[in-house]
């Protein structure tokens, strides 16, 4: 590279990885919006068009024929030359390599037009100009493959020519809407999508070839570095950009050397999107201010390299900040001055330097080993990008964790808490160590520690062991919690499912002004077995190690959680985790609750047997039976499934390490109920008591709209309703369970007007109530950290 008459060696990649062209990506991405919001709005209004066209035409159609002509001379002929004027800007700016990109995107832009249902259909245009001139130019203006190819090549070749060209190019393009309103007074529908297409076209063509970011302005960097007394001889690649910025190191006329960070436009528009998603996710006190440009953030790097330089921390000192051509900024500072930290130099010396920071009211922010050095016996810092003057707490702690981490890496955990409490005390330790966890510190951070889960845990264990703490609690670093997360998820779940039950509320109130209200009050109260018999029946298979009271709280929080989620995967978890909490490890809750299910299953199954044989009914029941070809259809896919198990490898070794321990142990704890018979019992009883409490409240629900039917019948169809619901794929069965109900209760003679009332009744008893009720019982369970 020559510079100014000299001679400048440069080695090294400098290409920029395809990943961080966020601008293209950008583009991309709106080009994409603007494609879907164009044909949206065309399906939804394309039989308005006419209408449109008309209203439009007495507003806007002042010209005479003749004007018209005129002006689609003169538009027409500057729109049928600029794809040319394109091409030419391209060539006089030099970027050969475009021209490909250039005419596949213009070909893409037409083939996407050009698709119909019939096949490709081919342009229509009739170049006679032994008719009137005007006649072609409307046929080029009308089509939108020409609209469209236009709106590709100048995607493509924007970002590579001067801004003043763009400008110009993309208003003589978008002219093309109010040319067709004035002349034509006709709205340009299928111009419209072609500028759509075209635009998404080339966006995508863009991200594929590349933008102008992947030439670095090297020579504004040399004459940047000369006018602050640095005269590069030679350049070299230390790490092209990427995520961070492309690092290189330049020689210098006399024997040293100076390190130059270069910040390309796509580090900038990357660094902003970063800094959003954080300040969205993370708590104010966890963030730092929004840089409001690239060069804002190239000077806060500088400037507290200065100010950790003036305390005589830092092992660098800032030679030159610029901004350079095409949107880059560049940061040069001299040799870093040190080796990197390693097993050599005490943890003591270490934290005896961050407390010197900290004492000047500076945090790093980014304490990885790479980044600290030791020269002759001092500890000193580098990097500074996260560092921050006049540090909160939140940050000081931040630092701290970090250092206790990347020290317990190079020593051991033992050395490395013993030097912080040095340093710091015990209390400022014990706060620091809550964001001993992942997300508590960077994911870069994270990533540098060669086993960072064991490293932490480790030095949790050391930290409570020397400041004689029970139990650290992981700090929380988000806006939103992950159990409000869940909880959101399961609302909007709550609210599609109950859509359904909304439209019929209206028929229902009509038909409770018949209600009898004490056999409503009636199912009310009996539904609540369902909740005892439950809890008692996880009681005992939890071998009585929870609370009752609580366990009977949980079940009904864990209707909102098992109907919000399909299959009621929710309540499972509920479960599970509420057992966890109340002091059973994974291994044992877990069992616990397959246990209770695989009860449940089993006395579900008899009492179905029971009460079908009871009842002694003749009713039809087909619709409770699916079809032939249904069951050979699931057969089939259980066996398929069953196939795929066993061929994979993966999902074979899950079967046998995850799946097959837990069924053993399942299978162990049966054998050992059969010992037990007043435990069996108590389990069996409870698992029943759920059951027929479901059973006696829509027993109550009929017999309040004066239904007149028997428990027997009631308790099966409930129990053949439920078990055909319960494969239903939309949350709490919702839908399926009230069709089966309805079904059953009809199959045995209920008549349709009490049927229907009556489930309602029933499903607001046992579900909807439930539900509202359970959403506060789980965020009181979930203040006191019971889930």
């Amino acid at each position: 590279m020559r510079v100014d008459g000299r001679e400048i060696a440069v080695s090294g990649s400098l290409l920029l990885p395809l990943t961080r062209r966020t601008n293209d990506i950008l583009r991309l991405v709106l080009a994409t919006v603007l494609l879907a919001v164009v044909v949206t709005s065309s399906f939804i209004t394309r039989y308005e068009w006419s209408a449109l066209e008309q209203s439009i035409s007495g507003i806007v159609g002042v010209l005479t024929p003749t004007q018209s002509n005129l002006v689609y001379l003169a538009y027409g002929v500057s729109i049928l030359a600029l794809p040319f004027v394109i091409l030419v800007g391209l060539i006089i700016v030099r970027q050969w390599r475009l021209l490909g990109a250039f005419a596949a995107a213009g070909l893409l832009a037409i083939l996407a037009l050009s698709i119909t249902g019939n096949g490709i259909a081919a342009p229509r245009w009739h170049l006679d100009l032994s008719e009137r001139l005007d006649t072609l130019l409307s046929q080029i203006l009308d089509d939108p493959r020409w609209i469209g190819m236009l709106a590709a090549v100048l995607t493509v070749s924007g970002p590579w020519v001067p801004a003043r060209w763009r400008r110009w190019w993309w208003a003589l393009l978008l002219a093309f809407v109010p040319i067709h309103l004035v002349v034509s007074a006709v709205v340009p529908a299928r111009s419209l999508l072609g500028l759509s297409v075209g635009f998404f076209v080339g966006a995508l063509v863009v991200l594929v070839v590349g933008t102008p970011a992947l030439e670095v302005p090297l020579a504004d960097a040399v004459r940047t570095l000369a006018r602050r007394g640095v005269e590069v001889t030679a350049l070299t690649v230390v790490r092209p950009a990427g995520r961070g910025p492309l690092v290189m190191t330049a020689t210098t006329a006399g024997t040293g050397s100076v390190t130059v960070h270069m910040y390309g436009p796509n580090q900038r528009s990357g660094g902003a999107l970063r800094q959003v998603w954080r300040k969205l996710r993370l708590r104010s006190s966890e963030t730092a201010p929004l840089q409001a440009s690239l060069r804002r953030v190239v000077e806060h790097r500088a400037l507290m390299a200065i100010a950790i330089g003036q305390v005589g921390l830092a092992n660098t000192s800032s030679v030159a900040v610029a901004t350079l051509a095409r949107g880059w900024a560049l940061y040069a500072h001299d040799a870093v001055r040190g080796a990197p930290l390693d097993a050599s130099a005490p943890p003591e010396q270490v934290w005896s330097a961050l407390r010197g920071l900290h004492d000047h009211a500076i945090s790093h922010g980014d304490l990885r080993a790479a980044e600290i050095t030791v020269d002759d016996g001092a500890v000193l810092f580098g990097g500074f990008s996260h560092a921050e003057y006049g540090a909160t707490d939140t940050q000081l702690q931040s630092d701290v964790a970090q250092l206790l981490l990347t020290t317990a890496a190079i020593h051991d955990a033992e050395r490395a808490v013993g030097a912080a409490i040095t340093a710091f005390g015990a209390d400022t330790v014990l706060v620091g160590s809550r964001r001993l966890a992942k997300h508590a510190v960077s994911e870069r951070f994270w990533k540098s520690l060669p086993d960072a889960r064991a490293i932490a845990a480790a030095t949790r264990e050391e930290v409570m062991r020397q400041t004689g703490t029970d139990r650290i609690s992981t700090e929380n670093i988000t806006r939103f919690t992950r159990n409000q997360i869940i909880q959101l998820v399961l609302i909007g779940a709550l609210v599609y499912v109950a859509y359904p039950f909304l439209t019929t509320v209206p028929t229902f109130s009509n038909e409770l002004r018949q209600v009898n209200m004490w056999w409503a009050l009636l199912g009310l109260g009996v539904s609540a077995l369902k909740y005892l018999g439950a809890a008692a029946a996880l009681w005992a298979c939890a071998d009585g190690l929870v609370t009752f009271r609580h366990l009977a709280l949980m079940q009904v929080a864990n209707t909102f959680a098992a109907t919000t989620t399909p299959a009621g995967v929710g309540g499972l978890a509920l479960s599970t985790r509420f057992l966890q909490k109340g002091g059973l490890g994974a291994v044992r809750a877990t069992t616990a609750v397959a246990l209770q299910q695989s009860v449940q299953l089993v006395t579900h199954i008899g009492l179905l047997i029971l009460f079908s044989a009871v009842a002694g009914a003749s009713a039809d029941l087909s619709r409770f039976v699916p079809s032939s070809t249904l069951l050979y259809l699931i057969g089939g896919v259980l066996l398929g499934l069953v196939g795929v198990f066993l061929v994979v490898p993966k999902l074979r070794r899950w079967l046998m390490t995850t799946v097959q321990p837990r069924l053993v142990e399942v299978l162990n704890d049966l054998r050992d109920l059969a010992a037990e018979p007043q435990r069996l019992a108590l389990i069996v009883l409870g698992c029943a008591t759920t059951t027929l409490g479901a059973a006696l409240a829509l027993w109550a629900s009929i017999e309040a709209f004066g239904g007149d039917t028997s428990f027997v019948t009631v308790t099966v169809v409930t129990m053949v309703g439920g078990t055909l619901a319960s494969a239903a794929p939309t949350p709490g069965g919702v839908g399926a369970v009230e069709a089966a109900l309805i079904g059953g209760l009809a199959a045995f003679g209920v008549p349709a007007a009490v049927a229907l009332p009556a489930v309602l009744l029933y499903r607001v008893l046992t579900c909807w109530l439930p539900v509202f009720l359970g959403w506060q019982v789980m965020r009181w369970l979930t203040r006191r950290e019971m889930i």
